[in-house]
């Protein structure tokens, strides 16, 4: 009878182990290259790396669920990363409408309206490309077998979005009621016109998630840019949009608020249309998924070098530590990415 029970529960205890493995990576991914790699989350504060993996880490995922469920493509994956960014913005930590409390900083840099416009277009760029786009790319890359499956069950799907629910709440207190008041912020409570804004454009965003599921897979034909071309571009186009937020913070800015939100604009744009274009052609391959995914993480882990000088010699030596680690882990995704596209292009041939 031992035999029939441990026999019967194989199956299901072997499914849950089939899919720890990419759920776990990725909670942990999101939260490490969007926040650790960058800079913004050093070694002296690494304990906020937890909520930051129930926020960011969970949030990733289930942006990752609705698109697999859905059949969606990669315009839908960075509609959800929208969302979570606006809810990060104007619900969790309200760091785009409250105003500015870091030292040094601008506060009233491009803020217009009660809305911090030129820190809320750079975080909804960074968040959802380097918490979402980026991590689920690289996660899938190192499960490739598991791309295209859903991780998550029900039950699953429950745990995650309580674990996200109490991240937030982490998050929100740790932020507007502790941080803040240590850095000097007199009190904020955001008007409610701005939290329903919030809620009412998480919704509509994800409804247009659904509505465009179609859009963003691979269905053209033809050639598609040089594996090195997408990396390098990843890297010059990510590491510009951090120029954007750095005018909040350098002691004179290069250019006036409202020019600064039209180029951060344009440049989005740009980049939009580039990788649209790129990605839709069915030449696009994991080799491309892998350098684009590196050279956006690459223009994350340069920027924080340009003050670097500024930082304690622990937070100096936690970032070189973290991005030698993060350099070992690309380079054997790398190689183990083209071991497997040259073993696919060898059989096709072979089939011939």
């Amino acid at each position: 009878m031992t035999s029939e029970v441990a026999t019967s529960a194989t199956p299901a205890a072997t499914s849950r182990q089939r899919f720890a493995g990419p759920i776990w990576t990725l909670v942990a991914l999101a939260p490490v290259i969007a926040e650790v790699l960058s800079g913004s989350t050093r070694t002296s504060i690494l304990f906020v790396l937890i909520p930051e993996m129930m926020v960011w880490g969970v949030g990733a995922l289930l942006c990752r669920e609705l698109v697999r469920r859905w059949k969606a493509g990669g315009v839908s994956l960075l509609l959800l990363g929208l969302s979570l960014s606006i809810a990060e913005e104007f619900l969790i930590q309200q760091t785009s409408i409250a105003p500015l409390p870091f030292a040094g900083a601008h506060a009233d840099y491009g803020r217009m309206g009660g809305i911090n416009l030129v820190y809320l277009l750079f975080m909804l760029g960074f968040e959802s490309v380097w918490v979402v786009v980026v991590p689920v790319q690289v996660t899938e890359l190192i499960f490739q077998a598991r791309r295209e499956l859903p991780w998550l069950r029900m039950r699953g799907w429950i745990v995650s979005s309580v674990l996200f629910l109490i991240g937030c709440r982490i998050a929100w207190y740790g932020w507007t009621q502790q941080a803040r008041p240590r850095l000097g912020a007199a009190p904020y409570h955001p008007p409610l016109a701005f939290l329903a804004s919030g809620f009412a454009a998480i919704l509509a965003l994800i409804v247009l998630t659904y509505l465009l599921r179609n859009v963003g897979h691979p269905v053209a034909g033809g050639r598609t840019a040089p594996a090195w071309l997408a990396g390098l571009a990843a890297f010059v186009l990510g590491a510009a949009w951090f120029l954007l937020i750095s005018q909040i913070f350098i002691p004179k800015p290069w250019v006036a608020p409202n020019q600064a939100l039209a180029a951060g604009a344009a440049w989005a744009v740009l980049a939009f249309a580039l990788f649209s274009w790129w990605t839709s052609r069915r030449a696009w391959s994991d080799v491309h998924r892998f350098c684009a995914s590196w050279g956006a993480t690459l223009a994350c882990q340069a920027m924080p070098y340009i003050s670097i000088a500024s930082w304690p010699r622990i937070d100096v030596i936690g970032k070189v530590i973290f991005d030698a680690g993060a350099f070992v882990l690309f380079i054997w995704l790398g190689a183990k990415t083209l071991r497997r596209e040259n073993s696919q292009l060898a059989q096709a041939r072979a089939a011939m």
